[in-house]
């Protein structure tokens, strides 16, 4: 298991190095100080989870997660400064799968990064891994692709398992704690920022505006629920 650790901060770097090699035999810590050998490293080494901090040097871990993001579905947890809530959306915005505010308990973060890459490494059920929702939508689980209006756009993992949530629940108002809980772990189970700024990147990718949604609805203060639209050329249901 290799664990890229992007952070400047030295004593960070090495206390988190010293965590894994103590919590997770066999796992390999590969340091990098800043954005740009963070990237040759990640080409190099093909790490298997990547923990960002945003406060980096030079390129920011903004960058650095969305550079990767045009490359790879790789697990990314990004490290915030405690308060700062922009840091956080930004970072779940640009393709971070999770985040663990500073200053962390090392032991919380390596149990944050083995949920992650849980997440990552679960896929649907054969049975259900490609679906038709109409016309211009078709969710392909199994390859982790939505292909809209004929065009296959790639998910992460975490969007993948939020939108196989939706789809497979359709018509169903999804509460945001059973949501969280499915999708992030029990641990996530009250962070609905995190929910929303992901549904928020997923409505992106289905071109669905969220004024006016044509698939994913918000229920106010519930959750969300996945509807199929109804076809102009369906038969009228009988009175």
């Amino acid at each position: 298991m290799k664990i890229l650790v992007v952070d400047d901060e030295p004593d960070v770097a090495e206390i988190i190095g010293l965590t894994f090699n103590l919590q997770w035999q066999g796992s390999e810590v590969i340091p990098a100080a800043d954005g740009e050998s963070a990237l040759e490293l990640f080409q190099r080494e093909s790490p298997d989870v990547v923990i960002l901090d945003v406060g980096l040097p030079g390129m920011s871990g903004f960058e650095v997660c969305r550079r990767l993001r045009e490359i790879s579905d790789v697990p990314i947890l990004m490290l915030t400064v405690h308060g700062e809530e922009l840091d956080r959306l930004k970072g779940l915005g640009v393709g971070a799968d999770d985040y663990i505010v500073k200053p962390f308990s090392p032991l919380e973060l390596v149990a944050r990064t083995r949920a992650v890459l849980r997440r990552s490494q679960a896929l649907p059920a054969a049975d259900s891994s490609q679906i038709v929702v109409d016309q211009d939508l078709t969710v392909d689980l199994a390859n982790r692709q939505i292909i809209v209006r004929g065009q296959p756009v790639r998910l992460t993992p975490i969007e993948c398992r939020l939108l196989s949530q939706l789809v497979q629940n359709a018509g169903h108002v999804l509460p945001h704690k059973t949501l969280l809980t499915k999708v992030w772990g029990w641990a996530a189970d009250d962070d609905v920022f995190m929910l929303k700024v992901h549904i928020a990147r997923l409505r992106q990718k289905l071109s669905d505006d969220a004024r006016n949604p044509r698939y994913i609805f918000t229920e106010r203060g519930l959750g969300y629920r996945f509807v199929r639209p109804v076809s102009p050329f369906s038969p009228a249901p009988s009175s």
